[in-house]
């Protein structure tokens, strides 16, 4: 097959990389700069392009590279986390269409940061799909591999974020084979019903801010899915943030009174804290730029997060 690549992210280079070694011809790269988080800058696209010996393209607006595009003489594309919606007019250049790799369990959670919102929503799994686009639309189109990834009360953004890395790039192949033997290959078509879709909007880092009230389950979803590549959860420490990477729930029977965010307890290593209902054990935190263990900057249980 005759692939374009469009997008950014480790997780497409490493696709187009095993695209290539699995026989099929890249016929062109086309990316936008960088996301914050993400580990393979536009410059490696770049690099990986003159490797190739094919057309090399940068930017947001997928329409100013239309003739590239068509010049490719591609059979079908493969885009992941291009800044901007695609149009149908670009899409329709291909005869099998693009493919997107989205990290969630369509035909729910559309949209941004899906694979943060199961965790903070406690969903048991947490979906892949390789779909076709539709012009206009948000994760639509035709499903045309899936797999899933099993969620537990410890699973961070960071673990799903090494499955994706890991399982993209096989998945995509899979779904490019199938259309490769029928053209006109579906796994299953999208529900149109709205009741059906779960739209999920964009996380920025200040969403990362722990309110200690809530209880410890719900804060301890919001630091394993604010954690790496992401920013962190975070609170003060006598008015300096403190970023908090890994904490655990504390089984405890002892009936206490506390103003949710008071240390209650100092070991060698970690903290426990007072929630609104509940205490975490936090085990990893950052504070002036250090990681290091709580224990190491709290001494005194009149200590208190806010």
């Amino acid at each position: 097959m005759r692939i374009a690549i469009i997008g950014r992210s480790e997780i497409l280079y490493k696709t187009a990389l095993k695209l290539k070694e699995s026989g099929n011809d890249i016929t062109c790269l086309i990316t936008a700069k960088e996301a914050p988080e993400y580990k393979v800058k536009r410059e490696d696209f770049e690099n990986l392009a003159k490797n190739l010996f094919i057309p090399f393209e940068t930017g947001s607006n997928i329409s100013l590279f239309r003739k590239t595009l068509i010049n490719s003489k591609s059979d079908i594309a493969i885009s992941m986390n291009y800044p901007t919606i695609i149009p149908q007019e670009i899409i329709d250049i291909f005869r099998l269409g693009i493919l997107n790799a989205h990290g969630g369990d369509l035909p729910r959670y559309r949209g941004n940061a899906c694979h943060a919102w199961a965790i903070i929503n406690g969903e048991e799994k947490l979906g892949l799909c390789i779909h076709k686009m539709k012009g206009g639309e948000l994760d639509s189109g035709d499903i045309i591999a899936r797999d899933y990834f099993k969620l537990e009360i410890s699973t961070k953004t960071s673990d799903t974020w090494a499955w994706f890395e890991k399982r993209i790039p096989s998945l995509a192949l899979e779904a490019i084979n199938q259309l490769k033997n029928n053209n006109d290959y579906f796994l299953e078509k999208q529900s149109l019903d709205p009741k059906n879709s779960l739209r999920c909007y964009p996380r920025c880092p200040e969403d990362g801010r722990i309110s200690w009230f809530k209880s410890s389950l719900q804060i301890l979803r919001l630091i394993n899915a604010s954690n790496k590549p992401y920013a962190g959860a975070f609170c003060e420490l006598e008015g300096e943030k403190l970023i908090i990477w890994d904490a655990e729930i504390k089984e405890n029977k002892e009936i206490f009174c506390a103003i949710p965010g008071q240390i209650t307890h100092i070991s060698k290593e970690y903290i426990h804290v007072a929630c609104g209902e509940g205490l975490l054990i936090i085990k990893e935190v950052e504070f002036r730029g250090k990681n290091t263990y709580p224990s190491k900057i709290i001494k005194s249980i009149r200590k208190r997060l806010k």
